[in-house]
């Protein structure tokens, strides 16, 4: 069948001549220079920071020469999550938790800013004027040179003054970003077919002014081209009511309802035309007198002219510069009854600014038109209204989604708002940047607000990216994931260290896997026998410390020449017989070194004693080698002689993994544990740990419940706290009253507390999640959402019912937890 409409070719009507230095040029002569915008992200800015991005943008377009148009235009596309499971190293627990957000829809942000430098003609031109209107288009030659160099060394300026503010940033598209290559497609192609996909297929376009189509899409348009659409005050940025309490606000921006907000495909398009001030300001002063002439005969005379001069008032009082702006929602569907939703949609999100939505059924195609990039000068005059700068820049989006860390290292996190998962660095490019100068963490939360999930999610990463891990838990919380590394690694790694009755802790410090002995090996045998010896009250002499470090040296010595196995028994053996005559032959005398008293107090500890089991140690396990260790402590925390032995143990072990691993990320967390240690003289240990830990490419992080415990402790307060630059709070409402205590404490701003404080105040009903807040050298922050797939759920659950079920199926299962663990997310997730 023959078509009978009347078609144009693309080409016929195409408006653009050509990209020239990074140009594009119009058959017009127009010049734009166009750039990407890197907004700063959603819920991350406060109203003095609106503020200052409000100042800058409007420092930059007052550089711009007369009769230049600033078009800065936002897309937001919807999308769909594509995991990446192809990987070959992926974990069990890294390819459920892609699959887990596999299909899942967000609203990806992508925003270019044009400069374009038209002429006065141009500027006046109507919608009949349009090149659509045009049967043909003859190119016109640029004829003031000069010109065209002043603008494009405006454009310098204006990027300038952009990028100082240091909230957003603006880089010039090359000439293949705007035209494309071979391989990806240039803006021009993706605004034609409506995509920000790097393969583009063009599609037929028809420009009815009631249903404009590109393809199977049909677009409606919303407009602001009228004052009476207006609200009567604009302001750069206003309180986000879901997200804010009476202690603490939470701010978007102006125009965020149509930004970030509007959950549909839709251009959020933004103009400024700046025309000749003086030349406009008289243009009004005449219409002003005309008003004033005629309105004896009608009283919208008399006010028309009050209006205008209230205008021009203002003008003359603040130096305001007189521009043109418009702005417009382009929004599209290949469904109808979605399209009415969208057309709601917009509709609402126009009214939460005050504006009065008004749905354009005659301009679409023009505007549409005047959209293209570079093709900026084609917007016909009557679509826009008179205003100052500073009020037309409260209609420019100013935030955008949150953005995924460019860093390799780093873990994955959630968007708060549309659930699409994000790569975190905390680590490694905070402190490239300079941003942070140590990796510990702090991180408080109450009971239940998803701490010990929120852990487990966070060092199970690090494990799978290489770090050695060790961590010290009262409770049970890494039982699960340490059980399931334990079974994947045939035991290499998962080591889990307990207190019963059945199988005490044990340990033999005297031995090393290549048998070396450096000085903090030494140090820590000797600091081990000192409290075993010694009690807190009762220091040693300068004697008793200089025998005993003769002792453990020799002991070592002999460990090198003879075939003694290394082990407490034979360490005792040695003192009693071959160092005690030593001692005789030296004529050491008793009050010096009293080797009966010390063989008397030690005998506990030596075989046939009470505790003979705690540092002789058959396993011959050297912890330096395993990359996966939990000391479970809760047994033992009251334990007099138990719990200071065990954790001289953990130290010594870090200690020595971080003198002796080099270039390896290592990483020691310390759940509520710390308590105990730090009664048990242990507080040292901790102060040197956090100040040193920075050096040997590793992080300390101690985790929290009560603030009251943080307030109380002075090593917390002093070391701990000041000496970590990454704190992690999770939902901080059940401390709201006294949260001005914390925020004192910890040294957080304004913003992060009002951050803080949305925590789980508006979450998404149909997803299972916990918010966290992350905040680095109290310079960047950000609230994110722990979700995770149901296996990684039931590897981290700390409920008891929930962990008691999977132990049992995984005990009918031969012990494979890993399959325990798939099979009963699966049948959770079939009910």
């Amino acid at each position: 069948m023959r078509n009978t409409l009347k078609a144009a070719t693309l080409e016929s009507k195409f408006p653009l001549l050509s990209v020239e230095h990074d140009c594009i040029i119009s058959k017009d002569a127009d010049i734009t220079v166009a750039f990407r915008v890197q907004l700063p992200e959603l819920f991350t800015v406060t109203n003095a920071e609106y503020e200052a991005i409000h100042s800058a943008w409007a420092k930059a377009v007052k550089v711009l020469p007369n009769y230049s148009i600033c078009h800065k235009q936002d897309w937001f596309i919807r999308e769909n999550y594509e995991p990446d499971v192809k990987k070959d190293d992926l974990s069990f627990l890294s390819r459920s938790f892609e699959r887990h957000f596999n299909e899942r829809p967000y609203l990806n942000h992508t925003c270019y800013l044009f400069l374009t430098k038209t002429t006065k003609e141009r500027s006046r031109r109507q919608s009949n004027f349009s090149t659509l209107c045009r049967g043909f288009i003859v190119p016109k030659e640029i004829q003031d040179k000069e010109t065209t160099l002043k603008f494009l060394e405006s454009v310098g300026q204006f990027e300038r003054i952009v990028n100082d503010s240091g909230f957003i940033r603006l880089s010039k598209l090359t000439t293949d970003e705007i035209v494309g290559t071979p391989e990806s497609a240039g803006i021009i192609e993706k605004y034609f077919a409506l995509s920000q996909e790097n393969t583009t297929c063009l599609q037929d376009i028809s420009l009815a002014a009631e249903d404009m189509r590109i393809g199977d899409n049909v677009l409606c348009l919303h407009t602001l081209s009228d004052t009476e659409d207006l609200p009567s005050q604009v302001r750069t940025d206003g309180r986000y009511e879901k997200l804010s309490t009476d202690r603490s606000d939470c701010r978007l921006s102006f125009a965020a309802p149509v930004g970030v907000l509007l959950s549909c495909n839709h251009i959020y398009n933004q103009y400024l035309f700046i025309d000749d001030h003086t030349e406009s300001l008289k243009r009004f002063e005449k219409q002003a007198r005309n008003m004033h002439s005629l309105s004896r005969y009608s009283r919208g005379n008399q006010i028309n002219k009050q209006w205008i001069e209230a205008y021009l008032n203002e003008a003359h009082s603040f130096g305001l510069t007189s521009i043109r702006c418009h702005c417009n929602v382009m929004a599209w569907s290949d469904d109808y009854e979605e399209l009415k939703r969208i057309k709601n949609d917009v509709g609402s999100q126009l009214a939460l600014m005050e504006c009065k939505p008004r749905h354009n059924t005659v301009d679409t195609p023009t505007l549409y038109w005047a959209g293209i990039p570079g093709n900026e000068g084609d917007f016909p005059s009557e679509e826009s209204f008179h205003t100052f700068i500073e009020q037309a820049l409260c209609f420019f989006t100013e935030e955008t989604n949150y953005q995924s860390s460019p860093s390799p290292f780093g873990i994955k996190m959630v968007d708060r708002l549309t659930g699409k998962p994000l790569h975190v660095d905390i680590s490694d490019l905070p402190m490239k940047r300079g941003i942070i100068t140590n990796r510990n963490k702090f991180i408080l939360g109450p009971s239940g607000s998803g701490k010990s999930f929120f852990t487990n999610h966070m060092v199970r990463q690090y494990y799978e990216q290489g770090t050695h891990v060790l961590l010290v838990d009262t409770g049970n919380s890494y039982l699960g994931l340490c059980e399931m590394i334990n079974r994947k690694t045939h035991g290499k790694d998962g080591v889990y260290f307990t207190y019963t009755e059945e199988n005490p802790i044990a340990f033999n410090p005297f031995y090393t896997d290549d048998g070396l002995f450096d000085i903090e090996k030494r140090e820590s045998i000797k600091t081990l026998i000192l409290t075993l010896w010694k009690r807190d009250n009762e220091p040693p002499t300068r004697a008793e410390e200089v025998a005993l470090s003769n002792a453990v040296s020799m002991y070592i010595d002999r460990l090198a020449t003879d075939k003694i196995v290394p082990s407490f028994n034979t360490f005792y053996e040695f003192v009693g017989g071959e160092y005690r005559k030593i001692l005789a032959e030296k004529q050491v005398r008793e009050k010096d070194f009293d080797v009966a008293n010390f063989l008397n107090v030690l005998e506990p500890y030596y075989k046939g004693g009470e505790y003979d089991y705690l540092l002789n140690s058959d396993k011959q396990l050297d912890l330096l080698s395993k990359r996966f260790i939990v000391f479970e402590l809760d047994n033992i925390k009251d334990h007099k002689i138990l719990f200071p032995i065990v954790t001289i143990i953990i130290m010594e072990t870090f200690i020595n993994k971080m003198r002796r691993l080099k270039g390896v990320r290592k990483m020691i967390l310390i759940e509520e544990a710390w308590k105990a240690i730090a009664k048990e003289g242990m507080a040292e240990y901790i102060k040197y740990l956090f100040k040193t830990v920075r050096k040997f490419f590793g992080e300390a992080i101690v985790v929290t419940q009560e603030v009251d415990d943080i307030i109380a402790s002075p090593i917390v307060k002093e070391s701990i706290i000041n000496n970590s630059d990454c704190k992690i709070l999770l939902d901080q409402r059940k401390y709201m009253n006294k949260f001005d205590s914390i925020q004192a404490l910890l040294g957080l701003t304004d913003k992060e507390k009002a951050q803080v404080l949305s925590i789980n105040m508006s979450n998404h009903p149909s997803r299972r999640y916990k918010e966290v807040w992350i905040g680095l050298g109290g310079v960047q922050s950000a609230v994110y959402a722990t979700e995770v797939s149901l296996e990684e759920y039931y590897t981290y659950t700390t409920e008891e019912t929930e962990k008691l079920e999977l132990f049992r199926l995984a005990e009918k299962l031969d012990g494979n937890i890993e399959l325990a663990i798939k099979q009963l997310a699966e049948s959770k997730r079939s009910n």
